[in-house]
């Protein structure tokens, strides 16, 4: 499981970005939350997550709030 922070947070579209221990950026869409309800979310809140390869890039699944 890998840790980081909310670097963004679309809100009118359901996705987000999260900024890795890296410095990466991984895209996440509100149908990966665990146990957390989007509109709950707030920019630099940390959260775990597992990586996930996609046709546009790694992102993230699993996201759940630490």
């Amino acid at each position: 499981m890998n840790t980081g922070k909310i670097k963004k947070l679309v809100r009118d579209r359901g996705f987000g970005f999260i900024s890795d221990t890296d410095g990466r950026e991984l895209f996440f869409h509100q149908n990966s939350l665990v146990e957390v309800k989007f509109d709950a979310l707030n920019e630099e809140q940390s959260v775990s997550y597992d990586v996930e390869k996609s046709d546009k890039g790694p992102r993230a699944i699993n996201v759940r709030v630490v």
